[in-house]
């Protein structure tokens, strides 16, 4: 994969969080409360994405919200770093790609993180976000997306989303097929990736597809540990993953 020499001041200052979905998987903890507050190791799953952004210097992020919004909203008030705005989402959600549109006048004409907000990982030597940042090449990518070995995360017993070349262009899974790579959930995405989206709810998958077929998707795999936190049991997977981490 071709790289640039993208230094620390270049670094991406915008980005967007997703933390409007449903949560079902996640029952019976998320008939209480929304997923992205579910508590991993005593901390909501949103703060761990959020303080990634914050430690990259990522100074404002979106946060959209739909499934007890309220809870949300109150929960990000606390926080300082990021400096957080609220995409509304109460009376229709868009979908991760809609999510993303409705808020792009939010995230400026240069690439911005994207990130799930029950995305978490264990980073190796060097930070992911700083991996991805440093990787991107506005010329040769719409989107830069980090990518976890099936085969060593954490709560992850799916086939695989991704094949990767050894250029780092990315290939999806047809039907049946296994390959080696799950989306981790994060990404460096251009506002090119945006052009002539569609204006209702749809996934971010359809962005995804078309740059692909252009040659413009690339990976990036990640250097660490991911964890796949969908359902309860998950969580304390998760959980027994960061302490073996710690030790």
């Amino acid at each position: 994969m071709k790289k640039n020499t993208t230094s620390k001041t270049e670094m991406p200052r915008r980005a967007i969080v997703l933390a409007a979905g449903l949560g079902t998987r996640m029952r019976p903890i998320s008939d209480r409360l929304p997923k992205p507050l579910v508590q991993v190791a005593g901390k909501a799953l949103i703060d761990y994405a959020l303080d990634r952004l914050a430690d990259a210097g990522v100074e404002q992020t979106v946060v959209n919200v739909h499934y007890m919004a309220d809870q949300l909203e109150q929960h990000l008030a606390k926080r300082q770093r990021p400096r957080v705005i609220i995409s509304d989402e109460r009376k229709e959600l868009l979908g991760t790609g809609g999510g993303v549109v409705k808020a792009l006048h939010h995230l400026g004409e240069a690439p911005f993180f994207y990130m799930n907000s029950d995305t978490l990982w264990i980073d190796g030597v060097k930070r992911n976000l700083h991996r991805l940042a440093a990787a991107f090449d506005p010329k040769e990518m719409d989107a830069l997306l980090l990518l976890a070995p099936t085969t060593t995360s954490i709560g992850y017993d799916e086939r695989g989303d991704f094949a990767m070349g050894a250029d780092g262009r990315l290939r999806r899974r047809a039907e049946r097929q296994v390959v080696p790579f799950a989306y981790a959930s994060a990404a460096l995405l251009s506002p090119r990736l945006f052009k002539d989206a569609p204006k209702e709810a749809f996934p971010l998958t359809v962005l995804f597809d078309r740059a692909a077929e252009e040659g413009r998707l690339h990976g990036l795999r990640l250097d660490g540990i991911w964890m796949h936190v969908g359902t309860p049991e998950a969580v304390r997977e998760a959980e027994a993953a960061m302490v073996a981490s710690a030790a």
